[in-house]
């Protein structure tokens, strides 16, 4: 289920910004270009079903990650040493889950309020939380597990 590592009080990825703020300020400048600028394209019943469908999949994703996070004894936060490789459930599809749940609790919202200047942002949503979490977190796995991380890696996508 996961490879355990030591760990020193003071390590961690080095993610400055909390990720989940990234999803919410970038969906704010949505909802602010929404006010600046509307635009509806969404007939509201199709929205509102693929709205649940992402919202209960990211919500899903989240509770399954997290955890597993917990049962290996590991922390969430990537503020926080990580003590364990998480490879099991939706690791095994994909190497970032929560930020994927996150994403489509993201998606689900936009949809949910009608909001398309969000659904527009979604590739600066992930691009940002690439540059500003994901490759600092990848770049310490990588150190701290070595090659079981490079191996991990090697057969598991970043999103999907």
């Amino acid at each position: 289920m996961s490879d355990r590592a030591e760990s020193n009080p003071a390590d961690h990825a080095g993610v400055r910004v909390p990720p989940p703020l990234i999803y919410v300020v970038l969906f704010g400048l949505g909802l602010l270009l929404h006010q600046l600028v509307p635009v509806t394209f969404l007939p509201i019943f199709p929205a509102r079903v693929a709205a649940l469908i992402f919202l209960g999949c990211g919500l899903i994703l989240d509770i399954w990650s997290v955890g597993l996070f917990r049962r290996a004894h590991t922390n969430v936060m990537p503020v926080q040493p990580t003590t364990a490789l998480v490879i099991a459930g939706p690791y095994r599809l994909t190497r970032n889950p929560i930020y994927l749940g996150f994403l489509c609790a993201y998606i689900g919202a936009a949809l949910w309020f009608g909001v398309v200047w969000a659904l527009v942002l979604v590739p600066l949503v992930v691009l940002t939380v690439q540059r500003l979490a994901i490759i600092k977190e990848e770049r310490y796995l990588e150190q701290k597990f070595g090659d079981a991380y490079r191996q991990y890696r090697a057969h598991v996508r970043r999103w999907i």
